[in-house]
């Protein structure tokens, strides 16, 4: 008897996730997971608990929120958390408050708090977190403002305001870490996950 292969879930509604999957040849369906984040994130703040704890809080609460109506999926979590000294950054709302973090931002160190979780049924069957440190060079209004008319809202999808894999790799002096976990996946973990699921070939 063949078996069926089992299927997998991204419960993330982050292109850059999907386009990573996809790249690798990963096949699997979206099913963005429903999920009060500000709760989870002020629980945490609110206990001095720090943010890659929390990234992983949240990405396994995003696989199970999906795994209840798809218990016979492997569902893959993700979140990521960018972190400068004590202050937590989510993705901002427009292109104007994209402007004024990335002006925060200029010139200081920062940390992008990353996890993921994958979960069938109620079991947690991997997690993965990871924290790359990140430098951004200063730069002037001049060149914030040029890049904020090129990039559009297409910077509204990521929490740090930038997309590396494009014109964002611009405000970087230096970057330590996995590129694709920068991104907001672990994705060399998820695949040695996914081959020994079965998932992938060997």
């Amino acid at each position: 008897m063949v078996l069926t292969p089992e299927r997998l879930i991204l419960a993330s509604a982050s292109t850059a996730r999907a386009a990573m999957l996809r790249a690798a040849g990963v096949d699997f369906e979206s099913a963005p997971a429903a999920l009060d984040e500000t709760s989870i994130k002020r629980e945490y703040r609110d206990s001095r608990r720090d943010a890659t704890a929390c990234a992983a809080a949240l990405a396994e609460a995003k696989a199970r929120a999906v795994a209840l109506q798809h218990p016979e999926a492997v569902v893959v979590g993700a979140d990521q958390i960018l972190v400068a000294g004590d202050d937590w950054f989510d993705k901002p709302a427009d292109l104007a408050a994209a402007t004024a973090q990335l002006r925060r931002l200029s010139g200081r160190d920062h940390l992008l708090a990353t996890a993921a979780c994958a979960v069938h049924g109620e079991t947690v069957l991997w997690q993965a977190v990871a924290t790359p440190k990140m430098t951004m060079r200063r730069f002037s209004e001049a060149f914030l403002a040029g890049y904020s008319a090129a990039e559009g809202d297409a910077v509204l999808g990521s929490v740090g305001a930038y997309r590396l894999e494009g014109r964002g790799v611009q405000l970087f002096a230096r970057i330590e870490g996995d590129h694709f976990t920068i991104l907001g996946l672990p994705l060399l973990e998820l695949l040695e996950f996914l081959r020994g699921r079965g998932l992938l070939g060997e």
